[in-house]
């Protein structure tokens, strides 16, 4: 890495999935990651080692990336900071290089989520040899997270930082995990830690006050004035617990386009922003949440003018009021699915079927044998999002059907102890039909519990 440049590492697959009511099956957060390599991003946090239900996912996105299926994009795991998670994420995952160890710093975390029962001693002390631990396993870099760092007090923030690099940890992830703080307080505290301690900084800001995108550039250009490299962590369409994430699409173009940055700051060369628009459409796609007319770059309004000034100045040059091409986002209006007459595939898709629609993407099948496996598992692809297989979907079935296969394959967790055998036992022989009242004069549903289906 050259130093003075700022890097973007993309969490939508660990901190993104994680919006309440909403989520992306394992082929789309894959996709995700091929969409962001595409895009030249520098990481990727692909997921959680320590669950159970990501393991193939996990395992199949790191072997994709040793075809070189996803080639500029590092996939890193996150996990908590302490030396048990770490063994069980080598173990459940090998060929993990990067890992992000995450632990609560603030005195309100410590007290509100510990119950007192750590120290701030304790806390550095397991987070040490947590590190240690991770460069033992096999990983290459290991970055460690101050969770609600926006609420610990600087001082504490470098003694912690400071620990975990003599251990070895290569980056220092600033958490404003309640979108806390203000973009003063950013450049500020990002400028002092990294003059103070010399690491590389990671800057992860959430949006509760509406200003993760600009607490993270400006955070980002602290830590590029105090001499060192800058991540920040984004989410495609500032997607993320409450109120999202840094939105990636928004982050990369104010970095290369507002007066603040523009000529100022590099950025990583790799980012492609001509990939910003398919990219941003997939996501909403797979999540399932259309993009907001007005959101920026990527909204339906965005290039969009109505007033009679405006209109007029863009015919004339459109930069009277556009500050940047939409083609440079590589945007257009592809359709997703198509509209008119369609044949699509699905979970009960047959063979003729299944061949018009890899024939109009350009695919031929070698015989029949082949076509009636690649057929299983879009079907199978199906069932695992719910959603009409897009194209790029389908294309990586095809190319990557071993791995497909693995990816959209969960095991679920279950060893029985004797109290949930004996639970299971006794409900067998009560019919369950007599255990729920009709849906519409339940009590949950009188009492409104179910609104949240109409939002």
């Amino acid at each position: 890495m050259t130093k003075n440049t700022i890097y973007i590492v993309d969490v939508t697959n660990r901190d993104g999935v994680q919006t309440s009511r909403l989520g992306l099956a394992k082929l789309q957060k894959t996709m995700v990651n091929i969409y962001l390599d595409e895009m030249g991003v520098t990481q990727s946090e692909f997921g959680f080692p320590t669950t159970n239900h990501e393991i193939n996912y996990l395992n199949a996105n790191l072997e994709l990336a040793a075809r070189g299926a996803i080639k500029t994009t590092k996939l890193s795991g996150w996990m908590r900071g302490i030396e048990s998670d770490v063994l069980e994420s080598f173990k459940n995952v090998p060929a993990l290089k990067i890992v992000n160890l995450s632990v609560s710093t603030s005195d309100q975390m410590i007290q509100g989520k510990y119950g007192g029962k750590k120290t701030r001693a304790d806390i550095i002390d397991s987070t040490v040899k947590a590190v240690k631990a991770a460069y033992k396993c096999g990983a290459e870099i290991v970055g460690v997270n101050a969770e609600d760092a926006s609420r610990t007090e600087q001082e504490q923030l470098v003694e912690f930082a400071l620990a975990v690099k003599k251990a070895g940890a290569k980056r220092f992830r600033y958490c404003d995990t309640l979108g806390f703080d203000s973009p003063d307080v950013a450049y500020t505290r990002m400028k002092d830690l990294a003059v103070r301690t010399g690491m590389d900084l990671e800057v992860h800001f959430h949006n509760d006050l509406g200003m993760a995108v600009a607490n993270s550039v400006r955070g980002a250009q602290g830590a590029i004035d105090g001499g060192v490299d800058a991540y920040i962590n984004t989410a495609v369409n500032g997607m993320g617990e409450r109120a999202g994430n840094a939105d990636l699409a928004c982050c990369v173009l104010a970095i290369l386009k507002s007066s603040g940055f523009a000529g100022k700051y590099r950025l990583d060369p790799n980012i492609k922003i001509s990939k910003i628009w398919q990219l941003a459409k997939y996501t909403s796609y797979a999540f399932g949440l259309p993009i907001p007319i007005n959101y920026p770059a990527v909204g339906g309004n965005a290039f969009a003018h109505e007033s009679g000034i405006h209109a007029d100045g863009a015919l004339k040059d459109r930069r009277n009021y556009e500050l940047y091409d939409y083609e440079e986002l590589g945007r257009g209006e592809p359709e997703i699915v198509e509209t008119g007459r369609m044949i699509t595939t699905g979970e009960y898709g047959g063979i003729k079927g299944f061949r018009d629609v890899y024939n109009r993407i350009s695919i031929e099948f070698k015989d029949d044998e082949e076509a009636r496996n690649i057929l299983e598992l879009a079907r199978y692809a199906n069932v695992h999002t719910q959603f009409p297989l897009t194209e790029s979907e389908l294309k990586f079935i095809y190319h990557h059907p071993d791995l497909a296969a693995k990816i959209m394959t969960v095991i679920p967790f279950y060893k029985p102890s004797e109290n949930l055998k004996s639970a299971s036992n006794s409900a067998a022989k009560k019919p369950f039909t007599k255990s729920f009242p009709s849906p519409l004069n339940s009590p949950a549903c009188r009492a409104g519990i179910r609104n949240d289906l109409d939002t």
